[in-house]
């Protein structure tokens, strides 16, 4: 029986042709999105689901869907799909990441021009029988400054864009290489210099903890005046009060923002200033970007419904029915040396090397790099997933090496996953038990043993007497329980290291205590 596949949202008629030529059939209603309940009512009948962004798939939604196999979204968000529940339904979740790239772009330097030239006020102006030629005075952009905020797959699109119209661009990004930024043909600075600098800013970063209210109101009020900003990003990047605030004092000359906090907003401040130019969510909105993602979702959920091919899966990895037994406990284990990793590093990376040592280096190494990379850069790269992961660090110009060799240690397995960023290296490695848990056998060449909990604290020190008990002081004074402590050293009076289970979040200002104990090196706080 050929599969069945549900559209619930407009979808370009390329989609249609798309899946009724790969052999799958095709049940096409616009309008179903709106209608949750009668969505619930129907989705049992059906293999796929494929949406934009009307239709929420709930887990109530979930519930129901009892043969559904993949969920396809045309577009990049997945907000509207409840991923914790499509998971656990074994339920493939799709999306298309790079379908908008160049319209976003686009729209971002079309804004950039409209606040040059004023050209929305002017057009009002003119509609309504004036003709205030003196009062639309504009700036060139060609020998400007263009300062972004985020340089991957949109930001070099509009860098490239800027170039083209002799703009100088500036970029502060994490992960953007030195090597990546001399291909692109920016220059890479710091978020203060970016500010003090740029005549323009756009914005094109995804929100982490590092990366929301990037534009606070301090952030502003350094910034170059006569600045022009744009974001055709996240609304949460940008202080919005505070830009109301600077507008009207006048150091910032003009801004446009293709997304604000509350979309659909009546009466919003931002929308009487006469230097303000808003437009509702359009940096995706053209017809090519439409059929682009229309093509690839269909594309997508074709052959992973006639061939069980995964592409672009934000929820699991490319590993076929048969892998799936042997590759699963392997697969956590790259996650959490991933994760482990990511959350100790704050600066671009340059390099990823991964080994795979024993019986693991005959399985799909390919998935669990995939894995291991984007838990890496998930902390600063909040959209990344296992599919893209691999392309996205290749775009910021991160080397990625992978190596197999046959077992030269006590383990049937291990993985050891090396990154280089900010000058240093850092190693982490693990092995699988026979009760299928990660563990954590080595960091930084010194041997440890323990297990990954959701919550743990990392420690490094001098190997002095009386550590673990002012340590452990600390954290029983704070009220939190330790669960598990696993210790390891290179040599006795040298360096020390101490990974400990807990069962709750550790504050900063725990943290901060014990950093500030003798011999203290780092101490971070890491989940998973």
């Amino acid at each position: 029986m050929a599969p069945r596949v549900l559209i619930s949202d407009s979808l370009s008629p390329a989609a249609l042709a798309i899946f009724k030529a790969r052999g799958v059939e095709v049940d096409f209603q616009p309008e179903l999105g709106k209608d949750r309940s009668r969505l619930a009512e129907i989705i049992g009948d059906y293999d796929g689901l494929a949406i934009r962004s009307v239709t929420k798939v709930t887990a109530k939604v979930l519930e129901r869907a009892e043969r559904l196999k993949v969920i396809g979204r045309a577009g990049v968000s997945v907000d509207n799909i409840d991923l914790a529940a499509a998971t656990a339904k074994g339920v493939i979740v799709m999306n298309t990441p790079f379908g908008n790239s160049i319209t976003t772009a686009e729209h971002a330097i079309a804004l950039m021009f409209a606040l040059a030239r004023r050209i929305p006020a002017a057009d009002a102006s003119t509609r309504q029988g004036k003709w205030e030629k003196a009062r639309f005075l504009g700036v060139e952009i060609t020998g400007k400054c263009l300062g972004l905020i985020g340089c991957g797959n949109v930001g070099s699109i509009v860098a490239d864009r800027a170039i083209g119209l002799r703009m100088r661009v500036i970029a502060f990004d994490p992960f953007l290489s030195p090597d990546r930024a001399f291909d692109l043909g920016v220059e890479k600075v710091e978020l203060d210099e970016l500010l003090a600098r740029a005549d323009f800013i756009s914005l094109h970063t995804p929100v982490t903890p590092q990366t929301k209210n990037i534009l606070s109101a301090e952030n502003l009020a350094r910034t170059k005046p006569g600045v022009m900003i744009i974001n055709s990003c996240r609304a949460a990047l940008i202080d919005e009060e505070a830009l109301l605030a600077l507008l009207e004092s006048g150091h910032i000359a003009a801004a446009a923002m293709d997304i604000l906090e509350k979309e659909q907003p009546s009466g919003h401040p931002l929308f009487s200033h006469p230097n303000m130019i808003v437009t509702p969510h359009l940096g995706a909105s053209t017809k090519e970007a439409q059929e682009n993602v229309a093509a690839q979702i269909a594309e997508q959920m074709s052959d992973y419904l006639t061939r069980d091919a995964i592409s672009n899966a934000v929820n699991f990895p490319s590993i076929t029915a048969e892998e799936a037994p042997k590759l699963k406990p392997f697969i956590a284990l790259a996650d959490r040396l991933g994760s482990f990793a990511g959350q100790l590093i704050e600066s671009n990376i340059v390099k990823v090397s991964i080994t795979y040592e024993g019986e693991v280096a005959d399985l799909k190494i390919k998935a669990l790099s995939a894995s291991m990379i984007a838990a890496l850069l998930r902390p600063l790269l909040a959209d990344v997933n296992v599919v893209s992961a691999p392309t996205v660090a290749r775009e910021l110009g991160v080397v990625i090496d992978e190596v197999t060799r046959a077992a030269e240690a006590d383990f049937e397995s291990i993985v050891t996953l090396c990154v280089e960023a900010g000058g240093q290296e850092r190693c982490i490695a693990g092995t699988v038990f026979n009760d299928g848990k990660p563990r954590i056998i080595m960091i930084n060449g010194i041997k440890v043993d323990a297990a990954v909990g959701p919550s743990m604290v990392y420690v490094t020190n001098e190997d002095r007497p009386g550590f673990i008990g002012r340590f452990a002081s600390i954290l029983g004074n704070a009220g939190i329980n330790i669960a598990t402590f696993a210790l390891g050293r290179d040599r006795e009076g040298g360096s020390s290291i101490a990974l400990v289970e807990v069962d709750e979040n550790v504050p900063e200002k725990v943290l901060d205590a014990v950093r500030r104990l003798p011999g203290v090196k780092e101490a971070k706080a890491l989940r998973f």
